[in-house]
């Protein structure tokens, strides 16, 4: 049978306490006063005895492994062994139920730091919080802001956790997504999914703190002269906000369509019945991401990094799809060719519609019939790849009704922006190909990543902050949130108590057969 440690120098300890609790809540659950209680009543009482009880376990666990000792010299990182021994060393530890001590075994030597090996088994903090606080703490603050997150945890549990603590765990809680992503995730084995390789990318504003602008941006702001003191006025920019870099990655299966298909859809028209096809693919194995401490370039190199994890023989067709941000192109382009990788660049073909949609109402009133009947039979002419014919014919239109340089100014701007972009609007090869034209996915992570959380009415970030919560609201909406944590369980474990011994490697403890302090039962 196996045998149970008992710790028999502290009166009603191991699981005794558990029990006498467990009894008071059982009697309690049937007294008169609960009998008549409502059923909220009754579960407000029982969660709370429910977390006194598990408090209890908790510390008569770690009482019990606070007696082990080392079973190998205990010799640090600077190579010295430490010999003298003490029994009565106790921290804190901050669960969700509460603080529990942690007793555990000492061991130092004159002039030398102490060192805990049954920390290391543990894996305890380098502060008080648990890792399960810190779980639903950086849980919490991902979606919500920190003076809430600390709010809602506390309702949850009943452990106040201040503000300041909350922002700092969130920022620890984050520390090792970079290194997670670039070990590979165990769903990386992609050899299954599909041919197409989409990357696209962003860039989205944050407000900031003053001081955590970006220089130029900065010294726009000292440099500003607003012309009243309560508001800017039309065309004054408040040069308070950062562009953070939103990226994502995915494969998706060909979606084969007709320009009159893409145009109908635009429409909302819905088929017969009979004629009726598939639903577009949903993508597979999509991550996304953002970083507003990162440059431009930079993000741009991990598309290209976790392109490459997915498809390191370059078997696949790749292609990134995009708004036309010269910044955003001029950066592909660049990386593309640094690494010697072919990337087929889409303008997002509702980026172009915009454009269209702008030179129209040079020619037609707004609201029209008529309006809408030029733009959508210019962007089934460009959903042809007809860009040349498309530019040339919508100049011809305006030269033609003798419009002046200043009403034409629309036009012209699509035309000359059509013809720029020409190489990124091969849409009819594209829909032959089933690839998407059109930058849905990072449109969505741009809401999903920063407006819905950074975007905070009267919020105000530091970079170190904001970076934090892009991060872990990337891993939740990446789906990688369960093998993140323990990766960074056990980066933190390397962190905090490997790092202190020699060799890199803690000293295995066990409780003495033979301790004073125990007794053990069957």
């Amino acid at each position: 049978m196996q045998e149970v440690y008992v710790n028999a120098t502290v009166p009603g300890s191991g699981l005794f306490r558990a029990e006498e609790l467990l009894a008071d809540t059982r009697r309690w659950l049937s007294s008169g006063d609960l009998m008549h209680a409502t059923h909220d009543e009754v579960e407000q009482f029982a969660t709370t005895q429910g977390r006194l009880i598990v408090n209890a376990l908790l510390r008569d666990h770690f009482a019990l492994r606070g007696q082990a000792e080392a079973l190998a010299p205990v010799v640090g990182a600077d190579g010295q062994e430490r010999v003298h021994v003490r029994h009565d060393a106790v921290r804190l530890l901050v669960t969700t139920v509460g603080a529990v001590p942690v007793p555990r075994v000492a061991y130092s030597g004159r002039g030398l730091s102490a060192l805990h090996p049954t920390d290391a088994e543990l894996n305890l903090p380098e502060d008080s919080f648990s890792f399960e606080v810190r779980r639903q703490i950086a849980m919490l603050a991902a979606e919500v802001s920190f003076e809430r997150a600390g709010q809602q945890f506390e309702a949850l549990t009943g452990v106040h956790v201040a503000l300041r603590q909350v922002e700092e765990l969130t920022r620890v809680a984050s520390r090792d997504a970079e290194e997670f992503y670039a070990a590979g995730r165990a769903d990386l084995a992609v050899t299954a999914t599909s041919d197409l390789l989409v990357l696209t990318a962003d860039q989205k504003g944050i407000v900031m703190r003053h001081e955590h602008l970006r220089a130029g941006t900065r010294e726009k702001a000292d440099a500003s002269r607003p012309k009243l003191e309560s508001r800017h006025t039309k065309g004054e920019k408040p040069n308070r906000k950062r562009m953070a870099t939103v990226a994502a990655v995915y494969t998706v299966a060909p979606h084969l369509r007709s320009a009159e298909d893409v145009v109908a859809g635009l429409r909302h028209i819905k088929p017969a019945p009979d004629a009726r096809k598939p639903g577009p693919p949903r993508p597979e194995a999509k991550r996304v991401w953002a970083s507003v401490e990162a440059d431009l370039p930079d993000v741009i190199g991990q598309l290209f990094d976790e392109a490459e994890r997915r498809d390191p023989l370059r078997c696949k067709q790749w292609m990134m799809v995009m708004d036309g941000d010269p910044k955003l192109e001029q950066a592909a382009r660049r990386e593309a060719k640094r690494r010697g990788v072919k990337v087929t660049l889409v303008l997002d073909f509702i980026h172009a519609l915009e454009y269209l949609w702008r030179a129209g109402h040079a020619l037609h009133a707004e609201g029209t019939p008529e309006l809408e009947a030029w733009v959508l039979e210019r962007l089934t002419a460009l959903l042809h790849g007809n860009v040349s014919n498309v530019a040339a014919g919508m100049r011809r239109s305006a030269t033609r009704r003798g419009l002046s340089a200043a009403a034409r100014a629309p036009i012209d701007r699509a035309a000359n922006y059509f013809l720029k972009r020409k190489s990124m609007m091969r849409y009819d090869q594209l829909l032959a190909l089933g690839a998407p034209i059109a930058s849905g996915v990072i449109e969505g992570t741009c809401r999903s990543l920063v407006n819905d959380r950074l975007d905070i009415t009267g919020a105000r970030w530091s970079v170190r902050g904001a970076e934090a919560v892009l991060r872990l609201r990337a891993i939740l909406r990446s789906g990688d949130w369960r093998e993140y944590w323990g990766f960074h369980t056990l980066a933190e474990n390397d962190r905090n108590h490997a790092s202190r011994y020699a060799g890199n490697n803690a000293p295995d403890v066990e409780i003495p057969r033979r301790h004073p302090h125990l007794r053990r039962v069957k």
